[in-house]
């Protein structure tokens, strides 16, 4: 059964959320699993990297409690400024439970709002199932793979997907 109600909401992230986002996402970084960051990185770089001037961050929260965050930008500058890209975390208690599928449904909208017209995730980690599953599920095409360029700590080199689906 689906954690997602509708006694949660999804705002535009807030200075003041920083502590919450880095209880969220400090967690994912150091266990290296899924996003191709320093897993050593401190506190203050995660939340600049998070909610940093050419994305916006936004928060999940139900009854007051942040259980998950996400970003949203530009893929690339100039020629395609057209597609959108973001990162999801979502704390360890409510994995399982739709909150990353209710972000994401929410950045899909924000990114048409925003003009986008395509959403592409560059690097997926392949051994990441719950996330391959969720962005098949909800329409991504799996249009390249990066040969082992992925350390993962306990699988080792794994590949990368690049990931797209229209808006």
């Amino acid at each position: 059964m689906a954690f997602y109600t509708p006694a949660m909401s999804i705002r535009p992230a807030r200075p003041q959320d920083a502590a919450a986002i880095a209880a969220i996402i400090l967690p994912v970084i150091r266990a290296g699993e899924t996003y191709a960051l320093d897993r050593d990185m401190g506190e203050a770089a995660a939340i600049a990297y998070w909610m940093g001037s050419d994305r916006a961050s936004f928060v999940l929260e139900r009854e007051g409690a942040i259980l998950g965050t996400y970003y949203l930008r530009a893929n690339q500058a100039g020629g395609g400024s057209h597609v959108a890209n973001a990162g999801y975390a979502t704390a360890a208690a409510a994995r399982g439970k739709g909150v990353a599928r209710a972000m994401a449904l929410h950045s899909f909208d924000e990114a048409r709002a925003r003009g986008f017209t395509a959403m592409q995730f560059n690097f997926v980690v392949s051994s990441n199932a719950a996330a391959v599953h969720l962005w098949t599920a909800l329409g991504f095409a799996t249009v390249g793979r990066v040969p082992e360029a992925f350390r993962h700590p306990a699988h080792g080199a794994v590949d990368a997907l690049v990931m797209h689906r229209p808006l």
